[in-house]
């Protein structure tokens, strides 16, 4: 059984790592790169960073935030946030990270998740996806909307057919973002995380929502997510990572160690 990863989440807005609820009234809470560090030190499995303005803005990632990240840490990481060309990708790569994550560019540009894929191997491609509960409807049969430029801008696009759209073209891992559920402290949207899970063959991260540590329990079992995105439940102190962890083994989830459970083992 492969182990289930928890990956911090630093949502970057002019330097500083910060926190919202459904994406308003952020405030800021930290150094990008002294959280990532202190993240990789605590036993996170990734890191990824999101600066979530620049698509909004319509401008490049910050480059140099990626490296001063990638020099401090030796986990996977992942990067996104105003990716709109594979030129883009491949300087977020050369910069330090492991994969890239699309969101508002794949849907402007589709072809993007196919041309990153053949360029890099779709272990590199994340389609992130952020989503919007609406009425089941003909145009949204699953109940969710994506939509884009930091939960400003619908798509019309359902999450599900989208999810299913995205792994066609190449993408090689799909986040599944709760614009409702995000910064609520609420659990995650179990609903839509596992019907996309059930109706892809590519590993689905859930985001959005996680407030305690029963709310990544639930969503690795009842959502049938492979990775859970973390924020504030870390950012405040509330949860360490260690103790999330044991907290996820000795409810039968695989986890990899931390290094605290290690040095307690032994």
């Amino acid at each position: 059984m492969l182990a289930k990863r928890i990956i911090p989440c630093l949502d970057v807005r002019a330097g500083k790592v910060t926190k919202g609820v459904q994406f308003l009234n952020n405030v800021d809470v930290g150094d990008p790169v002294a959280m990532a560090r202190y993240y990789y030190e605590q036993g996170a499995d990734e890191i990824v960073f999101y600066d979530i303005t620049a698509s909004n803005e319509r401008r490049g990632i910050m480059l140099e935030v990626v490296r001063a990240v990638a020099r401090e840490i030796f986990i996977p990481f992942s990067v996104g946030g105003g990716l709109r060309t594979v030129e883009d990708l491949r300087a977020a790569l050369l910069a330090g990270a492991e994969k890239v994550s699309i969101d508002s560019g794949a849907v402007r540009n589709p072809r993007i998740i196919a041309e990153g894929a053949r360029a890099f191997g779709s272990q590199c491609i994340v389609l992130s996806m952020q989503v919007k509960r609406r009425p089941i409807s003909a145009e949204f049969p699953s109940g969710c909307e994506v939509v884009i430029d930091g939960g400003r801008t619908p798509t019309g696009r359902d999450a599900f057919n989208w999810a299913r759209e995205g792994e066609a073209l190449g993408a090689g891992e799909l986040c599944i973002n709760s614009i409702d559920q995000d910064g609520a402290k609420s659990g995650y949207d179990l609903e839509i995380t596992r019907m996309i899970a059930d109706g892809v063959g590519i590993p689905v991260i859930a985001s959005g929502g996680a407030g305690e540590p029963r709310h990544l329990l639930e969503g690795f079992t009842a959502g049938g997510a492979d990775a859970a995105i973390v924020a504030s439940i870390v950012h405040y102190g509330e949860y360490p990572i260690p103790a999330l962890k044991r907290y996820l083994r000795a409810h039968g989830v695989e986890v990899r160690d931390a290094p605290e459970m290690e040095r307690s083992a032994n």
